[in-house]
C-alpha cells in the first residue's frame, strides 16, 4: 500500500472488510490498508461491524505509519442489515450506501428457501433500498423445476419486483445481468453454493474470483467468499460480493409495522375493518380475505406471520 510523507486526512470509500482490517479507496483510486480508531462506535446501531463495505469514512495517514486510520464514518445514505448468526441480539451490517441488493437464488443444488427470499426482500423495503431477485443455474433445471421458477417470477414480478434467470455455465441472459448493474452499486448476496462469485466471474472475467464445488453433505455450498468486498466493473457501475450466509434474520422491525414491508400486504391492507389490524387472526381483515381467494400468495403470508412471530430460522 502507498505511503504518504506526511499526515493528511481524506476521504475514502471502504472496499473491502476483513473484521479487523479494512482497504479503502481514496477519490485518486489510490487504495490503503487501515484500521479503526480505538473505541469506534457507529450512533445508533448496536452491530458487530462498525464498518462496512460502501461505508464513506475520513482516514488519517500518519508518517510512516503501518496502517491508515479510519477516524470518521459520514452519513450513510442507506444500508442492509441482518441478525447475526450465533449473536441473536446483535447485528451486522451487511453494506452500505448501495443502489439495489440482488439475491442471487436457485431452486436446487442448493434450494433457496422462500422465506429466506421474502426476509431478504423484506429488510432491503425497510431500508428503501430496490431489491432483485437472480434465478441462478436454470440449466440444471427439469421441467417441474422451470414450473417452479414462472411460478416464483409471476409471485413477485406481480408484486413489483425485478426478476431474471440466468446461467453462468451457459451464460444465459448474461447481458441482461451485466445492464442491470451497469451504473449502479450493487450488493451481491445468497446462501452458500448458489454460485455467486461463478456469475461475478463470467460478468467480469478479469475478477478471476475463487470458486469451489458444493460438498457432498446435503449438497451444500462451501465458503468461498471469505470477506466482503467492492469491485469496479468495466462496464461501469461497482459490485459487493459478501460471503454465503445460511440464515437472514430481520432486525429493528416495528411489529406493528413489518407488513409495510410487503408491498403487496400493505397494498391490501387498506380495506382492513380495523386502521391497527396486524393482520393475523383479526376480524374484517382484508389481507387475511385475499389470501383465502388467491389474491395473495400464501407463501409470502407466511413469511409475513414467521417475521411478526420472530422464527429466526437457520438455512443450509
Amino acid at each position: 500500500m502507498p505511503q504518504p510523507s506526511e499526515i493528511k486526512d481524506f476521504k475514502a470509500t471502504v472496499v473491502k472488510s476483513t473484521g479487523s482490517f479494512y482497504t479503502v479507496r481514496a477519490e485518486d483510486g489510490k487504495r490503503y490498508s487501515c484500521v479503526v480508531k480505538g473505541n469506534f462506535r457507529i450512533k445508533g446501531i448496536k452491530s458487530t461491524n462498525p464498518i462496512a463495505v460502501g461505508d464513506y469514512v475520513l482516514v488519517e495517514l500518519p508518517e510512516n505509519a503501518e496502517h491508515g486510520i479510519i477516524k470518521e464514518l459520514f452519513d450513510r445514505k442507506n444500508y442492509i442489515i441482518r441478525r447475526s448468526a450465533n449473536l441473536s441480539k446483535q447485528s451486522h451490517v451487511v453494506a452500505a450506501n448501495i443502489d439495489q441488493a440482488v439475491l442471487i437464488v436457485t431452486l436446487k443444488l442448493p434450494e433457496t428457501p422462500v422465506e429466506f427470499i421474502d426476509r431478504y426482500l423484506a429488510t432491503a423495503e425497510a431500508y428503501h433500498i430496490r431489491g432483485i431477485l437472480v434465478f441462478n443455474k436454470t440449466d440444471l433445471y427439469d421441467k417441474d423445476e422451470m414450473n417452479r421458477l414462472q411460478e416464483l417470477k409471476s409471485i413477485y414480478e406481480k408484486i413489483g419486483y425485478s426478476c431474471l434467470g440466468v446461467s453462468a455455465l451457459q451464460k444465459r441472459n448474461i447481458d441482461a445481468l451485466k445492464e442491470l448493474f451497469r451504473g449502479k452499486t450493487s450488493l451481491i448476496s445468497g446462501i452458500s453454493g448458489v454460485g455467486k462469485s461463478t456469475l461475478i466471474n463470467v460478468v467480469e472475467p478479469g475478477l478471476d474470483l475463487k470458486t469451489a464445488p458444493l460438498s457432498d453433505y446435503h449438497e451444500a455450498g462451501m465458503h468461498t467468499t471469505t470477506f466482503a468486498e467492492m469491485f469496479d466493473l468495466s462496464g461501469g457501475g461497482e459490485i459487493i460480493d459478501t460471503p454465503g450466509i445460511r440464515g437472514f434474520g430481520v432486525v429493528d422491525m416495528n411489529k406493528n409495522e413489518i407488513y409495510h414491508y410487503f408491498p403487496e400486504i400493505f397494498r391490501a391492507a387498506k380495506g382492513c375493518r380495523y386502521y391497527n389490524c396486524l393482520h393475523v387472526n383479526e376480524p374484517g381483515c382484508a389481507v387475511n380475505e385475499a389470501v383465502k381467494k388467491g389474491e395473495l400468495s400464501e407463501s409470502r403470508y407466511r413469511s409475513y406471520l414467521s417475521i411478526y412471530e420472530d422464527k429466526n430460522e437457520k438455512y443450509r
